[in-house]
C-alpha cells in the first residue's frame, strides 16, 4: 500500500476486519486501529497520523471536507484520498462477510490517479438568451436582467404578457428556425415575421390604441389571426416605422453565452443537452432552478477532453461511401458528425459529455476513451479482484454503476439496511456507457464470476440499447467457449426498490481461473488476450465460434463467379483486412484484421462480397488467406499483362453492344494495354483534312 489505511466501523454500525484486510493489501497485520468515530472523539487519531506525515487513506467519505480541512490546518505534507466501505459495503445484510470487499474498494483507491489528459476550455461572457412566450420569457427576463445581459426572443403573439416600463434589455419576436453551440459559443437563428420590429418601436402605444380589432397585444405583437388588414397601425405609427407588413421574413442570427429555453417542447431534444443550455420546462420550481443556475456559468470552466481518435482506422466511409456509423448513432450529444467527403467523422469535444458510448460500439479502435483509460479502469479491477481473493473472498461479482443516480441508489440500498450482497463490488465510472466487451470479458477473464452495469435511469435509450447489443456479444463467445454463459447482466433499475429486485434475481455464478494480463487500451488486443485465456480453459476447443449480425468480427466471403479482381475492395478497406497480391492477380484476407464495417460489400461493382460474422481462433485469422485470384491477362499486342481474363471477359460482354465498338476488330483493343490501345487508335484513325469538304 502506498497509503496508511485508516478505518473505522462508525460507531459499530458495521464489521471491520482490520486484521483480515491488512494481510489483504499486504501490510501483514492492521494497519491502525478500527476506530469507532474517526470523525468524533477518536479524531486525535487521525491528526497523529497526519503529523506523521503519511500518505493516507480514509475509509470514510461522508466526513472527507472535514478531513480535508483538517489535513491542510494541521500542514499535512502527505496526499490524502478518501474510499467508501460503509455504503459500498459494510451497511449490507451480509455486512459481517463483506471485508473481502472492503479490502478491495481500499486497494483500488490506492492505486495512482489516471494520467493526465488535454483539456478543454469554455469562455462565457453574461449575454443570456431567453427564448420562449412572452408571458413565461419577459417575467425571467425582468429577474435577471441585474446579473446577465439579457435578450428575450418572444416566440407567440404575448396576449397575456407586457412590455416592460424601462428598456433595460433588447426584446425581439420570431420564429427560432435553429440553436447550436455549447457554453460560450450558442448560435440562434430565427425569422422575424411579426409586422412591428420590437427594436425600432418606440413602445408609445399608438398603434394598440389605433387597431379597430384589437388585433395588437400590449407585447406589441400581431395576432394576425385577428388582423383585417385596415393599416390604421401603419399611420398611427408613423415616421417611427416600425410596423411593415410588407416585411418578408428575415432571417437574423446572434451569438450568446447561455441560453434559457422556455419553449415546450425545447428547441433541443436531447437527453444530455450542452453545457450552458437550460430547458426547464413550464414547471415554475424547475425555472426558479434553471434560473439560479445560470449567472454561476459565466466564466472560465475546463473540463478533460474524454476521447481520442484516429482517423487512419476510421471505418466511416471510403471514396464517399458510408461503412460505420456506430458512433454516431450512440451519441446522444450531437457532439460526433459525419465527414464523408473526408471519409471520417467529427467530434466537438466541447459538446462531448464523457459518456464512452463512442468508444464502446468503436469496432476498430478508432475512438478510444481517454479519461479514464480503459488500462486505468482495468488495473482498478485486477487490484480489486487481486485484494478480495487475498481477503478470503471468493466469486468475486462486479456492479457497474455511474457517478450520480448510480451511486444514490447503492447509498439507499445501504441505508435501508439490505444493501448490496458482500461478493458485490462496486466499482464506479463516470458513465455505465463506457463499459465495453473488452472491459466486461476482461474482468470475466480476470476472475469476476459475473459482472452487472446498474442503469439508474439517467442513461439514453441509446446507452442502454448498446450495453445489451454489447453483452449479447458477450454472451456468445462465452457459451462459444463453454466458459459458461449468464455473466454479463445489465440492471435497468429506477429506483431502490427496483434495484434490490434487480440485484436479488442475479443468478449464481463460479469465477474462472484469474489471467495474468492488464487490459490496454488497445480494444482488439486486449480481447485476443481475453479470447486467449478462454481457449486455455476451454474443453470444447472451438476453432470458430458463430457470431450473429452486427459483431465487430467475421469473415469476408467473395463469390469467385462474379469477382473480377478489380480490387475496388482493396481501396476500401480501412482495416488492411484485404489486400492484393505483388505475384499475381489476387484478392487477400487478414480475418484478424476484418471489423465487419461492411464497406468492401458496398463497394463491390460485382456485389460478389459478403459478410460472414464469427470469431475465428485458429492461426488462419492472422495470416493473409487467398479468396480469389486468377493469371493475368497479357496484351495481344506487346504480351504485357496489364489485367485479369474475368475484367477482360466482362468488360467485352458489356461494351459488345455500344456503338464504339461497332466497327470490325474495335473489341480487340479491350485486349490491349493502355500503349497499345492508343497506337491501335492513332493507326486506325481517319485522319481529316483542311480541304476536305
Amino acid at each position: 500500500m502506498r497509503h496508511k489505511v485508516m478505518l473505522c466501523n462508525c460507531n459499530r454500525t458495521m464489521t471491520v476486519d482490520g486484521q483480515a484486510i491488512a494481510a489483504a493489501l499486504g501490510e501483514g497485520e492492521a494497519p491502525s486501529k478500527v476506530q469507532e468515530a474517526l470523525c468524533r472523539r477518536h479524531l486525535g487519531a487521525f491528526e497523529a497520523a497526519v503529523k506523521g506525515g503519511d500518505d493516507l487513506l480514509v475509509a470514510c467519505t461522508q466526513e472527507a471536507p472535514l478531513f480535508t480541512q483538517l489535513h491542510a490546518e494541521l500542514g499535512g505534507t502527505g496526499a490524502i484520498r478518501f474510499a467508501n466501505i460503509r455504503e459500498n459495503a459494510g451497511w449490507s445484510a451480509r455486512g459481517r462477510e463483506a471485508a473481502p470487499k472492503m479490502a478491495a474498494l481500499l486497494a483500488a483507491a490506492d492505486l495512482p490517479d489516471p494520467e493526465p489528459v488535454p483539456q478543454v476550455d469554455y469562455e462565457a461572457g453574461s449575454e443570456l438568451l431567453i427564448i420562449g412566450p412572452g408571458a413565461a420569457a419577459l417575467p425571467w427576463a425582468e429577474r435577471l436582467a441585474d446579473t446577465l445581459s439579457v435578450t428575450v426572443l418572444v416566440t407567440d403573439v404575448a396576449r397575456e404578457a407586457e412590455l416592460p416600463a424601462e428598456r433595460r434589455y433588447a426584446v425581439l419576436s420570431g420564429a427560432v428556425e435553429s440553436l447550436q453551440g455549447y457554453l460560450g459559443a450558442f448560435e440562434a437563428r430565427w425569422v422575424q415575421r411579426n409586422p412591428i420590429d420590437l427594436e425600432a418601436c418606440t413602445r408609445c402605444g399608438a398603434c394598440v390604441q389605433a387597431c379597430p380589432e384589437q388585433a395588437i397585444t400590449a407585447a406589441l405583437q400581431v395576432d394576425l389571426d385577428r388582423c383585417k388588414s385596415h393599416r390604421s397601425c401603419v399611420a398611427a405609427c408613423g415616421d417611427v416605422r416600425a410596423i411593415d407588413f410588407a416585411r418578408a421574413d428575415t432571417a437574423r442570427s446572434e451569438r450568446f453565452d447561455l441560453v434559457f429555453d422556455l419553449s415546450d417542447p425545447p428547441l433541443i431534444r436531447r437527453s444530455q443537452p450542452p453545457q450552458g443550455y437550460l430547458a426547464p420546462g413550464r414547471d415554475p420550481l424547475e425555472q426558479a432552478l434553471a434560473a439560479a443556475q445560470l449567472p454561476q456559468l459565466t466564466g472560465s470552466f475546463g473540463k478533460p477532453k474524454f476521447f481520442q481518435y484516429k482517423e487512419s482506422l476510421c471505418a466511416h466511409g471510403r471514396s464517399g461511401i458510408s461503412g460505420c456509423t456506430r458512433c454516431i448513432d450512440v451519441c446522444s450529444t450531437g457532439a460526433i458528425t459525419s465527414l464523408l467527403k473526408d471519409n471520417r467523422v467529427e467530434v466537438d469535444p466541447h459538446l462531448c459529455m464523457g459518456c464512452g458510448g463512442c468508444a464502446t460500439v468503436c469496432p476498430s479502435g478508432a475512438m478510444t476513451y481517454a479519461y479514464p483509460r480503459v488500462a486505468d479502469v482495468g488495473a482498478r479491477i485486477k487490484a480489486m479482484l487481486k485484494a478480495y481473493a487475498a481477503a478470503g473472498g471468493r466469486n468475486p461479482r462486479l456492479l457497474f454503476h455511474n457517478g450520480g443516480d448510480g451511486r444514490a441508489l447503492i447509498a439507499k440500498l445501504a441505508r435501508s439496511g439490505t444493501g448490496l450482497p458482500a461478493d458485490l463490488i462496486p466499482v464506479e465510472v463516470l458513465h455505465v456507457a463506457s463499459v465495453g466487451l473488452d472491459l466486461m470479458l476482461g474482468a470475466v477473464a480476470l476472475g469476476a464470476a459475473q459482472v452487472a452495469v446498474l442503469a439508474a435511469g439517467s442513461e439514453a435509450e441509446e446507452y442502454t440499447a448498446a450495453l445489451q447489443a454489447q453483452m449479447a456479444l458477450g454472451e456468445e463467445i462465452l457459451a462459444g467457449f463453454g466458459v459458461g454463459a449468464g455473466r454479463l447482466h445489465l440492471l435497468v433499475a429506477g429506483d431502490s426498490i427496483a434495484a434490490a429486485e434487480r440485484i436479488a434475481a442475479l443468478p449464481a455464478a463460479v469465477s474462472l481461473k484469474a489471467a495474468g494480463f492488464n487490459p490496454g487500451n488497445e480494444k482488439r488486443r486486449t480481447l485476443d488476450f481475453v479470447f486467449d485465456h478462454f481457449a486455455t480453459l476451454s474443453t470444447a476447443k472451438p476453432e470458430v465460434i458463430a457470431l450473429r449480425g452486427g459483431a465487430p468480427f467475421g469473415a469476408v466471403e467473395v463469390n469467385k463467379g462474379k469477382c473480377t479482381l478489380c480490387l475496388a475492395c482493396v481501396g476500401a478497406c480501412p482495416e488492411g483486412a484485404l489486400q492484393d497480391s505483388k505475384e499475381h492477380p489476387a484478392l487477400r484476407f487478414i480475418e484478424r484484421n476484418c471489423v465487419q464495417c461492411g464497406l468492401c460489400e458496398r463497394t463491390c461493382p460485382e456485389n460478389a462480397i459478403s459478410l460472414a460474422p464469427r470469431l475465428l481462433l485458429t492461426s488462419e485469422a492472422t495470416r493473409p488467406r487467398t479468396r480469389n485470384e486468377t493469371q493475368p491477362f497479357a496484351c495481344i499486342k506487346c504480351g504485357k499483362p496489364f489485367g485479369t481474363k474475368q475484367m477482360v471477359d466482362g468488360m467485352i460482354a458489356r461494351l459488345s453492344g455500344h456503338s464504339m465498338f461497332a466497327e470490325p476488330g474495335a473489341l480487340d483493343r479491350i485486349k490491349m494495354c493502355a500503349d497499345c490501345r492508343v497506337v491501335d487508335l492513332m493507326q486506325g484513325a481517319k485522319h481529316g483534312n483542311i480541304l476536305d469538304p
